[in-house]
């Protein structure tokens, strides 16, 4: 792959969907897509980048190579310091102002689930909440990549994704069987699962307002001029108080001031500010 050819291609990527590559990642960019060109029968990179910006399949191609292109490293109960804020402290906080509003839903995005284990972790957690029993809950998870949403549609789980689970955690929410461990319905049918890519700001739009949105180790792909555009739709799409929850090495830090980060006795929570009392 030439200079010529990886800019072309980087900024092919970038354009669709803000993951960006620098000049150290060429031979990354090389590596990963180098497979295409064969199954495609393309003598060269630049053959490649005309594939992508001209070919009748090319919205399909940069959708495929979203899997090559993107790491999906999850687990369940992953951060544990920062989903204790979340049951601990947010949630109880939502529930006070959205009942003092006669307002009993809660709705949940999962922005980058990968392979639903964030999701899926999400409905346990909120299962173990008394309070919320009869409330309409809605978790949504969304990724890039279909390979991952097929797994997360699935929910069948192996070794790997269980290095922070509880053996009781496992016997509640887990029905073990010949190739891993199924999710149980009752916690499967909570959460939605569905393909997104986080710069089609009109899908984005469609999801609705947010009361709390996870986005963890995902805006790191991204650049500055990236990074800011997807959280300001992030801001956009909660109502006034809900809760942004980043990956514990993620800051907004040079990227916004539209949040606020709220020191909660657990963690640190973005928090978009209340202008208004917590929508309905």
């Amino acid at each position: 792959m030439s200079e010529d050819e990886f800019l072309l291609i980087r900024d092919c990527i970038y354009g669709h969907c803000g993951i960006f590559f620098d000049s150290d990642s060429k031979y990354i960019l090389e590596k990963r897509l180098s497979r295409r060109l064969t199954d495609l029968d393309l003598h060269s990179f630049f053959d490649y980048y005309h594939y992508l910006k001209y070919n009748r399949n090319k919205d399909q191609e940069l959708t495929d190579i979203m899997d090559v292109l993107t790491t999906n490293e999850t687990y369940f109960f992953r951060e544990s310091f920062q989903l204790k804020a979340f049951t601990d402290e947010i949630i109880p906080e939502l529930i006070k102002v959205k009942s003092a509003r006669n307002n009993r839903s809660l709705r949940i995005w999962s922005a980058g689930c990968s392979t639903g284990e964030e999701p899926y972790t999400i409905a346990m957690l909120l299962s173990d909440i008394p309070e919320l029993k009869g409330w309409n809950i809605e978790i949504i998870g969304t990724d890039i990549s279909q390979r991952v949403l097929q797994h997360a549609r699935r929910a069948v789980y192996g070794k790997s994704s269980f290095r922070a689970t509880e053996d009781l955690q496992l016997k509640l929410f887990f029905n073990q069987q010949d190739d891993g461990y199924k999710i149980k319905d009752s916690i499967r049918e909570q959460v939605t699962i569905s393909h997104l890519n986080l710069f089609d700001t009109n899908r984005m739009i469609m999801l609705g307002k947010m009361d709390i949105i996870f986005c963890r180790n995902v805006i790191i792909y991204f650049d500055l001029a990236a990074k800011k555009r997807v959280v300001e739709s992030f801001y956009n799409a909660l109502h006034d108080g809900g809760f942004l929850l980043l990956g514990h090495a993620e800051s907004l830090m040079n990227i916004t001031t539209l949040f606020t980060l709220r020191h909660f006795k657990n963690d640190l929570i973005y928090q978009k500010p209340k202008r208004f009392a917590l929508e309905r």
